[in-house]
């Protein structure tokens, strides 16, 4: 069951989604929050800061799981997605760093590290909501286009768009990571609530064929049409090319 809520600009689409996670963190104070980077989620997080900042928000017992990391990239590396998550949001609120969590890009062992995340998320007892973006080609977390959906937490050869599009981080095309590790498409479909948020106007023909097209590992989006409680947050932009 897909509810699809039209924002018209990206600040207001930004608050939505953060209104949604704040009812989440209310309800249930101890919730797991599954979430993402990228530069859609930022306006997000800077509304849920802003609302802790006004003590609307308690996120002291709030436990966070992050989709994915880049392997082989240290945590003080501007790039890693360890960085992001503390430079747009952990360090702004009162979140317990050991209740933080997000894959170990230096663990070499891929075998390892990707059981080690399962079963962490398998002992918090599961996501209460996840938050996703979407990638220009269908891609959530890591999940880039292929023939099957990936299951579990994996390492992740990335694509060469996907190399591509990061190489504007780098100084230089080598620095960019060749491998990733991400939450799998069934660690993704077992949130009991999944939000989606998109924006602007070059994401308008993958959220008309995730959303309203075939259920396809080609379009590894698609999937979360059959999850029986799942949010999208879009601008106008994002929603134009749907037929109302």
């Amino acid at each position: 069951m897909m509810k699809i809520y039209e924002a018209k600009d990206y600040k207001e689409m930004s608050r939505k989604a953060a209104n949604i996670i704040s009812a989440q963190v209310i309800m249930k104070p101890d919730c797991v929050l599954g979430l993402a980077t990228g530069s859609t989620p930022i306006g997000t997080y800077d509304q849920l800061i802003e609302w802790y900042k006004k003590g609307d928000l308690d996120f002291s017992d709030v436990v966070t799981v992050n989709l994915d990391e880049y392997k082989g990239l240290d945590r003080t590396n501007d790039q890693s997605y360890y960085y992001f998550m503390h430079e747009h949001l952990f360090n702004h609120v009162n979140i317990k760093e050991e209740n933080t969590n997000i894959p170990n890009g230096m663990e070499p062992d891929s075998d390892k590290e990707c059981a080690r995340y399962e079963e962490k998320i398998r002992a918090l007892g599961g996501v209460d909501l996840q938050l996703l973006g979407l990638g220009h080609n269908g891609h959530i977390g890591f999940n880039e286009p292929c023939e099957e959906f990936e299951k579990e937490t994996h390492c992740v050869e990335l694509t060469e768009s996907t190399i591509e599009a990061n190489k504007r981080f780098f100084a230089s095309a080598d620095e960019v990571p060749r491998q990733a590790y991400t939450m799998g498409i069934k660690t993704i479909m077992q949130a009991k609530k999944i939000l989606i948020v998109v924006s602007g106007e070059d994401k308008a023909d993958i959220v008309r064929d995730a959303f309203f097209g075939p259920v396809t590992p080609s379009v590894p989006a698609s999937i979360l049409q059959m999850h029986k409680d799942v949010i999208l947050v879009a601008d106008a932009a994002a929603l134009s090319k749907i037929s109302r």
